[in-house]
């Protein structure tokens, strides 16, 4: 399916770079975007070894700042020589393109199905996940904030992004992200059980903090 010279210079090229990333974005988030984007554009019969690749630089930019990630993660893929042995110009480009428009903030729809693959993998919606990888985020890049003060960020991270009326926007009818959002909705809408969650994943993470340091 994924010719095994592509895999290979993307594990040993691509994948590594998620290492210096916040927990949030390690490898283990790399290889779930680029599984769930393999086997949509499978169910969706396009070239499945360019959704991989999409897959594997989508948030690459993250070195640069998560402002502008998408965009940087778009350079990077553009500016790799190396895809120009697998991959025409146009096919490059179009995975460029893809790479820009997964962020979940975007204003205009993916231009591509690549775009659209890549933007529902990367929206894995898990409640227990997407909570966790919030905390993380805050912890990583939010220091300063106290148990109290990153409860009110998650709180209004999840309203402004997961629940009615939020920026984030799912592209694939043949995903099942759409029944899951509902779930992770009555969680936010249900106040004690979304403090019991974040208490718990905050003590988790916290713990394993501190083990780490």
């Amino acid at each position: 399916m994924i010719r095994s010279e592509i895999v290979e210079y993307v594990e040993r090229e691509i994948i590594p770079r998620y290492d210096g990333f916040d927990r949030a974005h390690q490898r283990d988030h790399a290889y779930m975007v680029v599984e769930r984007s393999v086997e949509l554009a499978t169910r969706l019969d396009v070239n499945c070894e360019m959704a991989y690749v999409v897959a594997a630089y989508h948030d690459t930019g993250l070195a640069v700042g998560r402002d502008v990630h998408h965009t940087e993660s778009r350079r990077i893929l553009l500016e790799d020589e190396t895809l120009k042995c697998w991959f025409t110009e146009e096919q490059i480009a179009t995975m460029g393109d893809a790479v820009e428009d997964h962020r979940a903030s975007s204003k205009h729809p993916p231009r591509s199905v690549y775009g659209r693959i890549v933007a529902e993998a990367d929206r894995l919606i898990e409640p227990r996940t997407i909570l966790r990888r919030t905390v993380q985020y805050t912890l990583a890049n939010h220091p300063e904030l106290d148990r109290e003060e990153g409860y009110l960020r998650l709180v209004e991270h999840m309203r402004e992004k997961y629940d009615y009326g939020g920026y984030l926007k799912l592209w694939i009818e043949q995903s099942d992200n759409a029944c899951r959002l509902e779930e992770l909705r009555r969680i936010i809408a249900n106040k004690a059980e979304l403090r019991r969650l974040y208490d718990e994943i905050y003590d988790y993470e916290t713990a394993n903090n501190n083990a780490n340091n």
